[in-house]
């Protein structure tokens, strides 16, 4: 399925047309367009004699990158969702908004430098991807193929479902992905009970957040959004971030802590329990294990999936909402 436009435009000045203040001006040589596109036959059996990259000037390839990044960070810094973890949960939402809501801002925030969480292996570093039913609904909207084991499906490797999942998230206009960067801490806003609503989330890189205990003097970055989707997973170096932050600034009393591997309850209650936990803050995935005292559910990923979808769900039923909220 090829992803449909983005309906929200910006407006873009190239770097290059930017004029410089001060004494002095840059000046660059034209860069002459050419049609130099080859297919692969006609680069066959070509290599030793007429075969050449296409010319370029290292500062070049600088810009391409820098130019369209700091576009991207302008466009994003007010976002309409921020999906906090590129995990198969996290994926799994952003791919069901992307379908849903082509007008909408989209950023997604992760911590790795690869996206995709644990969802490349199956269990115990095996390939496969075991799914119980109904998830197989989700791998069905994929187009990803699999064996039908009855009341389970497996996927041949867990790469096939994650790097399909990755490329239609990435092909959607609308959605950008900021991976090698962190959330270090949630913006908010008082709410008239005496509550907080979230309001978007506060970043760094990665590289950045990790130093914090030996350098100094390392601001963070913003992005407001009137609805933010944590799926971080269970507790770990970066994971159950958000929710932690909820119990450190008083918004819920304590986590219940992920309880023993039970495959049976686990997955149930994960996509049952995918909601709001505070205003503008949706929660699904393996880090709700830690809100609610869930058990874990070791090698199987249909949870993991379908509370992307509920979580999608959840987030347009009270965009609206949220998004009049954050106008105030």
């Amino acid at each position: 399925m090829a992803p449909p436009a983005a309906m929200f435009s910006e407006t873009a000045t190239s770097v290059d047309s930017v004029p410089l203040k001060g004494d002095f001006a840059v000046k660059t040589a034209p860069i002459v367009q050419k049609n130099t596109s080859k297919t692969l036959a006609e680069l066959a059996d070509s290599w030793e004699h007429d075969f050449t990259f296409a010319p370029i000037r290292e500062s070049q390839v600088s810009r391409a990158m820098t130019r369209r990044y700091f576009q991207d960070l302008d466009t994003y810094a007010e976002s309409d969702i921020v999906i906090v973890g590129a995990g198969s949960c996290g994926l799994s939402t952003a791919y069901m908004l992307g379908k849903a809501r082509p007008d909408l801002k989209i950023a997604i925030i992760e911590a790795s430098v690869s996206p995709g969480g644990g969802a490349w292996l199956g269990g115990q570093l095996f390939s496969a991807m075991v799914m119980r039913k109904p998830a197989d609904a989700f791998l069905a909207d994929l187009g990803i193929p699999y064996d039908d084991e009855g009341d389970f499906v497996v996927v041949k490797h867990a790469a096939l479902f994650t790097s399909t999942l990755l490329s239609k998230v990435l092909q959607f206009p609308n959605i950008k992905l900021f991976n090698a960067t962190a959330v270090e801490d949630l913006i908010t806003r008082p709410m008239p009970n005496g509550s907080v609503r979230i309001a978007g989330v506060v970043t760094n890189w990665t590289l950045v957040s990790m130093h914090h205990d030996d350098q100094s003097c390392m601001d963070p970055n913003t992005i407001n959004a009137p609805i933010v989707i944590s799926t971080t997973g269970h507790d770990g170096p970066f994971g159950a971030f958000c929710v932690k932050r909820l119990v450190s600034m008083q918004q819920i009393q304590k986590l219940g802590g992920m309880r023993g591997l039970d495959m049976n309850r686990a997955e149930d209650a994960i996509v049952k329990r995918t909601r709001e936990v505070v205003p503008g803050l949706i929660v699904g995935g393996m880090e709700l294990s830690e809100v609610d005292g869930a058990n874990r559910m070791g090698p199987t990923f249909g949870a993991m999936a379908l509370s992307g979808v509920k979580a999608a769900e959840e987030a347009l039923r009270v965009f609206d909402e949220r998004k009049l909220q954050n106008a105030v």
